[in-house]
């Protein structure tokens, strides 16, 4: 019986490894092995890190309320306090949006905030 070996198979693997490993440095995008840990790391990071894009915009979006909030003579947490005495439902998100691009729409929220709290 011939001896048989899996050379297309592992030929594939490797030019998919490879593949996805370009642009790396030195033998990180040349050595099989090397690549392999770069890459399998990079997808564990860009996993972890879908995840953490969420918080780092949230917490984007508070210090820019909270820069807003002040200039309207208002701390961060008196201001959402206020929005839900008020009965005001916008969320961060939103109201950063205002407060970057209309702060005259913010402020008139932020009166309204002053006279529920």
């Amino acid at each position: 019986m011939p001896r048989t070996t899996n050379a297309v198979a592992r030929k594939s693997r490797h030019k998919k490894i490879l593949k996805a490993a370009k642009g790396y440095r030195g033998g990180r995008s040349k050595l099989y092995k090397t690549a392999k840990e770069s890459v399998d790391k990079a997808l564990m990071y860009s996993y972890r890190d879908r995840k953490k894009r969420k918080g780092d915009f949230r917490r984007l979006w508070i210090v820019r309320i909270n820069a807003a909030a002040r200039l309207n003579g208002l701390s961060y947490s008196n201001f959402i306090a206020g929005m839900n005495a008020a009965g005001i439902i916008l969320d961060r998100k939103v109201l950063s949006d205002i407060a970057v691009n209309d702060s005259e729409a913010f402020s008139l929220i932020s009166e309204k905030v002053k006279k529920a709290s």
